[in-house]
């Protein structure tokens, strides 16, 4: 029970900390959100979107599960999607893992995990995409880091497959679909430097939406 009274008692002091600063802090957030980033990253406790990258509440729309997955028949992350892209227009979509993810660790082992199957073929999928690769590797250290940076690389590709962004990045050109992963060794976010456009035309060639949002 300590540590969870702890958690009201780190409120008061946040909250005291804010007015300190600005007064009207509480008044402006309750006005509204206009976060330019949507964030998807892991469920893992270690791993604090918010902290990590010095962002105020109202300047990152946040999603998190288990190895940050975006999968075609999840609808809580395609409502996220949506919402963020089509109502509040961010500018940048990021997908954010993170080296020693239990998520992938589990994926990568041979073992019936009940209820979590489902959700870890998702990433047992990704290894399969890139097994001539991921069996090169002999370090099964190694092996664990590329899995990780690939899973966040796929994800990605599912964010840009999907039609809300399609249809705002033809129209607007934004957003922009970005991959990263946090070191938790060293506490530094990595940027993949995923080629989106490079991604975004490879995949209009099979889910190509362009024809028939460009006749609304």
């Amino acid at each position: 029970m300590k540590a969870y009274n702890e958690i009201f008692e780190n409120n008061k002091k946040w909250v005291a900390s804010k007015k300190a600063t600005n007064k009207d802090f509480f008044k402006h957030l309750s006005e509204g959100q206009s976060p330019e980033v949507l964030y998807i990253g892991c469920s893992d406790s270690r791993v604090s979107a918010e902290e990590m990258t010095g962002m105020d509440p109202g300047e990152m729309f946040v999603h998190r599960n288990i190895a940050n997955v975006v999968s075609n028949n999840d609808l809580s992350a395609a409502s996220v999607i949506e919402y963020a892209v089509d109502v509040l227009q961010v500018k940048h979509v990021v997908v954010c893992g993170h080296y020693y993810c239990g998520g992938v660790l589990a994926a990568m082992k041979p073992q019936d995990l009940g209820i979590l199957n489902p959700w870890l073929r998702n990433i047992r999928d990704v290894y399969r995409l890139h097994q001539a690769e991921l069996d090169s590797i002999s370090d099964e250290d190694a092996k664990y880091r590329r899995l990780v940076e690939l899973n966040v690389q796929e994800q990605c590709i599912n964010v840009i497959k999907t039609a809300v962004l399609q249809k705002h990045y033809l129209n607007t050109g934004f957003p922009n679909v970005h991959g990263w992963v946090f070191d938790i060794h060293t506490g530094e976010l990595i940027d993949l430097k995923i080629d989106f456009d490079d991604k975004l035309k490879h995949i209009q060639e099979i889910y190509d939406l362009g024809k028939e949002i460009n006749k609304k």
